[in-house]
């Protein structure tokens, strides 16, 4: 009876410590680096069906962006962002959408441009835009929601192509090390470190920026030489901007870009801002690996 009572003890003991099954934990929050891996080398044209989304067009891959041209109309992938954009809203996207993942609308310039963001669950977000000189706004998010439903395609699908960057290419340039230097201390401002931006092409330091990437259109303007390159000063806004080219390692007929820029944080910039991008240009500028 007591060997019994014993075992019986035992059996109920052992079934109170069995393991409890586990549990279904669901789908996992898509974030942008799951979706994209390394934005330093994301090929933005890789998330574009071109001949399902514009048929004809010629996609053209950036460092940070795929542009696509069909005629007057132009298709931009990317970039990606992280900042707040009160521009951007809610909206009922018709296809499916991965968990943790918005797909949202930008009234900005909403009279000539589609703009659509995919918001991913670390708060990073992938813009695309339809942009042309139509009336048409309803044919023109027909092609963005298309976009999207490209590029959501191509990341669930694990289709996200990579570029390679050949030796000499600014692709390979880190620009917050071209910033980090006091010959850029009066342009930038007093104070403040260099900041790069979320695809490693791009650094902001006080009112200096620097972008590098693969041109899409001619720089316009008369060129200088700046730092012993040729380079096209020209003002947009509050920005005064400074353009240099070098033929493309590996990609024939195209050019890379850098892209200078001082901010007039006062209002409207003129030959004082010009003046401090020229600084900043002849001390960047001569660092730039050349092909």
């Amino acid at each position: 009876m007591a060997v019994a009572m014993l075992c019986a003890l035992l059996t109920a003991g052992c079934a109170a410590t069995q393991a409890a099954p586990e549990q279904n934990s669901g789908p996992t929050p898509l974030t942008a680096a799951d979706a994209l891996g390394d934005f330093g080398s994301v090929d933005y044209c890789s998330l574009l069906n071109v001949p399902a989304v514009a048929p004809g067009a010629v996609a053209v891959p950036t460092f940070e962006s795929c542009h696509a041209q069909a005629g007057p109309r132009t298709i931009l992938v990317g970039p990606l962002a992280f900042d707040s954009d009160p521009n951007i809203k809610p909206y009922d996207y018709p296809g499916p959408v991965p968990d943790g993942v918005a797909v949202q609308q930008s009234m900005f310039n909403d009279r000539s441009a589609c703009t659509r963001a995919i918001t991913f669950a670390d708060g990073n977000r992938l813009d695309l835009s339809v942009t042309d000189n139509g009336s048409d706004q309803g044919g023109r998010c027909d092609v963005a929601d298309a976009a999207v439903g490209s590029a959501l395609a191509a990341i669930t699908a694990h289709k996200v192509g990579r570029l390679t960057f050949p030796d000499r290419s600014w692709g390979r340039v880190a620009p917050c090390v071209l910033l980090d230097t006091h010959d850029l201390d009066s342009a930038a401002g007093p104070g403040g470190r260099p900041a790069t931006g979320l695809s490693g092409h791009s650094c902001i330091r006080g009112k200096v920026s620097l972008k590098l990437t693969v041109e899409t259109a001619e720089p316009a303007g008369p060129s200088e030489k700046l730092g012993g390159r040729d380079a096209r000063v020209r003002l947009a806004g509050a920005f005064c901007l400074v353009d240099a080219t070098q033929p493309a390692p590996g990609l024939p007929g195209r050019r890379e870009l850098a892209e200078i820029s001082v901010v007039e944080t006062a209002g409207t910039a003129g030959d004082a801002t010009c003046a401090l991008a020229r600084t900043a240009a002849t001390s960047i500028l001569p660092r730039l690996p050349t092909p």
